[in-house]
């Protein structure tokens, strides 16, 4: 396994992300047997998960795991990168001591969900926040040397950071183990990115042409200089101008979890002014930017029709709503949701319909891993999802993958594949 560089075809700006080189024989990759622990941080929750990796009767790997799930504050989102990981560390010596292996000094994969530049597989250089976060002095630096300072400043367990990942490719590993056609994987939550296989004949700035890489798209940041201006709307001109970033990640504010409930809120508030919704009053909490959050929107649609559960979210934001007030509210999310689902297709059709065309094959079959809670607790996201990534790929037979843990589960997989490597390396 190598590590280098790439430009993504996906992406306007300029930037270098992570790709993993790999054969055709990739999947015969050696796996180290053991447990390791998987830290995956990527949106306002993270996790830690211990994997137990082992094999079966016939040779082939058994994967078990237990896992916690950590709310970030907004002082540590915000803060420094001294407070932000050092809760990180806070969190890990609590899971560590909720399952008695704080005496074990484990290998630990980090799945870090944003741009960054790696240099070696344990070595990534933050490029930019995304997401919420904006903690101050980790871009430009080593985020798992942040870590390594945040456990050492605690001095009550030790941890072996063997790898980092970004979510994408973890995601992609790990759903490979389940089905060996799999070769991109996708985050449709909190953030929106995806990853796939390319040939490596078309990789310019790395020597070889047998095999394929991993390439992470780093796609969110699409549209950052102005590709994506004929379909960003009034409220999408909003939503930018409020956020930590504002004129970048423009395709993931299009699409993602973080953004979705605050462009409904902005359409209803439009609907208001016009005089079209509550009879032209907002309450104050309504008026409140980030008051109607995106698992609204999943339980808005959610509804089964009488009316109930729109009716209980919006007094909740103190309106009384009309049954008409109800329709129209689910029809302002079905439209929101719907187009991020649609925008996010496309996508991910182009990224299939490239990989096609580069193998020269007039039919292609491939499997796509998938993780993140869009995707995952949005009840009508995934069937729209699907079926317009296939209307627009008519000659791929897709599979679709819902990952399970995928992102632990894939960092912890590269961890054993990284010690095995490293073990057969010093044997040597």
């Amino acid at each position: 396994m190598v590590l280098t560089y790439f430009i993504s075809p996906l992406n306007a700006a300029v930037k270098n992300y992570m790709c993993i080189q790999i054969t055709d024989v990739w999947c015969f990759l050696p796996i180290e047997v053991g447990d390791f622990l998987a830290l995956d941080l990527g949106g306002t929750n993270f996790r830690v998960m211990l994997v137990k990796v082992g094999e079966d009767e016939e040779r082939s790997f058994k994967v078990e795991t237990k896992n916690q799930m950590y709310s970030i504050p907004e002082d540590a989102m915000t803060g420094t990168a001294e407070m932000l990981f050092d809760y990180i560390a806070e969190c890990m010596s609590d899971f560590l001591d909720k399952h008695h292996i704080k005496h074990k000094k484990l290998p630990l994969g980090f799945t870090f969900s944003f741009p960054v530049r790696h240099e070696d597989i344990d070595k990534g250089i933050l490029l930019n926040w995304t997401k919420g976060f904006k903690a101050s002095g980790a871009e430009g630096n080593n985020v798992v040397g942040l870590l390594r300072d945040a456990i050492k400043r605690r001095g009550d367990f030790e941890m072996d950071v063997v790898a980092m990942v970004n979510d994408t490719v973890a995601t992609m590993i790990s759903c490979y183990y389940e089905d060996r056609s799999c070769e991109v994987g996708m985050i449709v939550g909190t953030g929106c990115n995806a990853c796939y296989m390319e040939e490596m004949r078309t990789v310019e700035l790395v020597e070889g042409e047998e095999g394929r890489m991993c390439v992470n798209t780093e796609w969110g940041a699409f549209g950052d200089n102005g590709e994506l201006e004929d379909f960003r709307l009034e409220y999408d001109r909003v939503v930018d101008e409020a956020s930590i970033n504002p004129g970048h990640q423009l395709y993931e504010k299009l699409i993602s979890g973080k953004y979705m409930g605050e462009l409904v809120r902005l359409v209803m508030m439009k609907l208001v002014n016009e005089d079209l919704l509550f009879n032209g009053e907002a309450s104050e909490l309504l008026k409140t930017r980030g008051s109607f959050e995106t698992r609204y929107v999943s339980q808005v649609e959610s509804d089964t029709g009488d009316r109930k559960q729109i009716y209980n979210i919006l007094s909740s934001l103190g309106v009384l709503p009309s049954e008409l007030d109800c329709d129209i509210v689910r029809l302002v999310c079905e439209s929101v949701s719907t187009r991020s689902a649609h925008m996010c297709a496309a996508g991910l059709a182009g990224v299939i319909n490239l990989m096609r065309e580069r193998r020269s094959e007039e039919a292609m079959k491939i499997t796509v891993g998938i993780d993140g809670s869009v995707y995952k607790l949005h009840p009508c996201f995934r069937d729209r999802f699907h079926k317009v990534v296939r209307d627009l790929t008519p000659h791929s037979d897709i599979t679709f993958i819902q990952s399970e843990e995928g992102s632990g589960r894939g960092a912890a997989l590269i961890s054993a594949v990284a010690c095995k490597m490293a073990t057969n390396l010093f044997a040597d």
